[in-house]
């Protein structure tokens, strides 16, 4: 627990550094002629944001201990198991070659360091950079929460026990397939970063230029690649199924496209106010979305 926060501060004090420093270099993305660089797409209250990062913290650390506790898997649980218990489309997880998994575990860690930096690129546009403290909270407060929707969802591994694909390969030794972390297959944490990671600066870059219409969505397919080759890399380290992997995909899609979302309403796109019907009498909210319209 201790050493996986430790690093998760570490990383993130690395981030704003990095972030301030990016923050002085001069762009080489050529500016669309329709550029403007009174254009701030965003509303970000410090206050806010910022106490949700620290909150998102303090809870990750609690929650990190929590799921890296679970109880060994038993030699009877193990014995148990059978494979025909497995769905077909999660069948595919128990193919691949166990003698390869640890080779596939550090390509995954290797390929998340660099893909959490991708937001970094978006300092390149001039007009982003100009508000790179605004986007660097609200990627941090977005990677915070998707780490704490892992680990607090009723989808996550705090309340799922699911056993990784690992422990169905007798060829392993007992000792790698009962480690406790093997409770944890539901849902990719790996996958979730990643997607949320590359999703984001999709996010980022397409609202800053509004220009650029249908081919927004070719961007969102780049940053599909990314999180398309972390599954596959974890599928070949034993460490998640596909749904598994799926999951993780949609989950950090969406909050890396809702949370910068969030940050964009206007008050007009937000109706507060009282209702009264037969009944019930309360207050209603209405919010349309931007990208709805």
């Amino acid at each position: 627990m201790t050493k996986n926060s430790n690093n998760r501060f570490i990383l993130f004090k690395f981030i704003i550094i990095s972030f301030a420093v990016i923050s002085l270099v001069k762009p080489i993305y050529p500016q669309s002629s329709t550029s403007d660089s009174s254009f701030h797409p965003y509303h970000v209250d410090y206050w806010i944001t910022g106490g949700i990062i620290i909150g998102g913290l303090t809870l990750e650390k609690i929650g990190i201990g929590w799921i890296s506790n679970k109880s060994p898997i038993s030699i009877g649980e193990l014995q148990n198991l059978t494979r025909d218990d497995i769905s077909p489309i999660d069948s595919w997880a128990l193919k691949f070659d166990p003698s390869k998994m640890n080779y596939y575990k550090k390509l995954s860690s290797h390929l998340l360091t660099a893909v959490v930096f991708v937001p970094f690129l978006t300092m390149l546009d001039k007009n982003i950079r100009q508000d790179w403290l605004d986007v660097l909270l609200m990627y941090m407060q977005t990677q915070t929460v998707t780490n704490n929707f892992y680990l607090y969802s009723p989808f996550g591994a705090t309340f799922q026990n699911r056993l990784r694909p690992v422990v169905y390969y007798d060829l392993l030794d007992i000792g790698e397939r009962s480690a406790p972390n093997n409770r944890n297959s539901l849902y990719s944490g790996h996958v979730a970063a990643t997607t949320v990671s590359t999703f984001f600066a999709a996010k980022i870059f397409c609202d800053y230029h509004p220009e650029l219409g249908w081919n927004k969505y070719l961007i969102y397919g780049a940053a599909s690649i990314p999180p398309l080759i972390m599954s596959y890399f974890r599928l070949k380290a034993l460490s998640h199924f596909p749904t598994d992997l799926l999951t993780g995909f949609g989950i950090g899609a969406l909050c890396g496209i809702l949370i910068p979302e969030f940050h964009r309403l206007p008050d007009k796109n937000i109706l507060l106010g009282m209702y009264s019907s037969a009944e019930a009498t309360g207050i209603a909210i209405k919010w349309q979305p931007d990208f709805l319209k």
